[in-house]
């Protein structure tokens, strides 16, 4: 892992520690899944507090910790705000494809969920 230099930075692997495995996991859970999503559909950093997710503050901070530790993410400060951006060219230059692909899956599983509640 990169080495904090200051008490605000936070600790991000380099592209070449980022592994198939571990980003898998970190897609592999349904509110993290979400989080990518939406970082993926705004294209920009976005705050911790522009997500409204159905789980307690500490097990939102564990999910976007798990994504920044697999290299799906990075975590910046500015100010007092911690923006999240997704590491896209990172995860196209390993895993061409991936991204999109489970992005995809993912939009298409959310239209299907949809459909099920309004029948």
């Amino acid at each position: 892992m990169t080495t904090a230099t200051s008490p605000r930075a936070l600790e991000h692997p380099s592209r070449e520690q980022i592994s198939l495995e571990g980003v898998l996991h970190a897609l592999s859970d349904a509110v993290r899944l979400r989080i990518v999503r939406d970082l993926a559909r705004e294209g920009d950093a976005l705050s911790c507090s522009y997500f409204d997710l159905p789980v307690t503050k500490s097990t939102t901070t564990h999910h976007f910790r798990v994504l920044r530790e697999s290299g799906v993410i990075e975590q910046t400060y500015q100010g007092t705000a911690k923006l999240n951006a997704l590491r896209k060219g990172d995860l196209d230059a390993l895993f061409p494809g991936l991204l999109a692909t489970v992005l995809t899956a993912a939009e298409a599983q959310a239209d299907r969920q949809a459909a099920a509640e309004g029948a």
